[in-house]
């Protein structure tokens, strides 16, 4: 891609806000983009082979959504965590293995994909997260889901197309977890917690593919209990 084109749309860009260019085989970050750090509010590299995310990021004071989806980034710089109005961060697709320290200090953050990374644990810094809605870490490497998942505040949490074999009994007290899918994992019905079921607030919990059958699941105590959640939160939204 010429100049004159990154030229047109960094021009485009200082009066919408939005710097969009996917698909155009880049390579690198734009560095040309640092002129416009007070101006960005969105910035989506989608589909590129971008392989590293400049410090430089962390300038980006008044981002609100940076998408970086099928690139080819296997780790994030620091800086990024310094972005506090951060609301929307799309990373899926990539190779990540984990994310910086510090990401617990994106207090914005509300939505967050990682699917399609190498993932092997779900990272504690998200339980430092107060205002994540949506957790999207599918079709990673995950193989257990550690006590420190009790802590997260996030209302979705995708677990699908992983390898979890194992679960804390904390994702129960997950405050304002309503939705928890775990479809094509490899757990066996006794690692489930029952007390998903019976005692937390989930009302949608999507089991299928794992080594168990459905039906079984409806034997569980506690499964009356889900029911009676599943059923309200379908008529609140029918």
């Amino acid at each position: 891609m010429g100049n004159s084109a990154l030229k047109a749309h960094l021009e485009t860009a200082q009066k919408t806000g939005v710097f969009q260019l996917t698909g155009k085989g880049l390579t690198e970050f734009p560095e040309d983009l640092q002129k416009l750090t007070s101006n960005l509010r969105t910035i989506d590299l989608s589909n590129n082979k971008i392989e590293i995310l400049p410090p430089l990021i962390g300038k980006f004071s008044f981002l609100k959504s940076l998408a970086l989806n099928s690139n080819k980034l296997t780790a994030l710089p620091e800086e990024l965590c310094k972005l506090k109005k951060l609301e929307t961060l799309h990373l899926n697709g990539n190779h990540l293995r984990q994310l910086p320290a510090a990401f617990g200090q994106l207090s914005a953050l509300k939505t967050l994909s990682l699917s399609g990374n190498q993932l092997r644990t779900v990272p504690t810094q998200l339980s430092g997260l107060r205002h994540l809605d949506v957790v999207d870490l599918s079709k990673n490497q995950i193989q257990n889901v550690p006590d420190t998942v009790g802590e997260l505040q996030a209302i979705e949490l995708n677990l699908n197309q992983n390898q979890i074999s194992q679960i804390s009994v904390q994702i129960s007290h997950c405050p304002r977890l309503k939705v928890l899918r775990l479809e094509e994992n490899c757990l066996e019905l006794s690692m489930l917690p029952q007390s998903i079921l019976s005692d937390s607030q989930i009302s949608l919990l999507a089991v299928e593919g794992n080594l168990f059958e459905i039906k079984k699941l409806r034997e569980l105590e506690g499964y009356d209990k889900y029911m009676e959640r599943f059923t309200a939160t379908k008529k609140k939204f029918a």
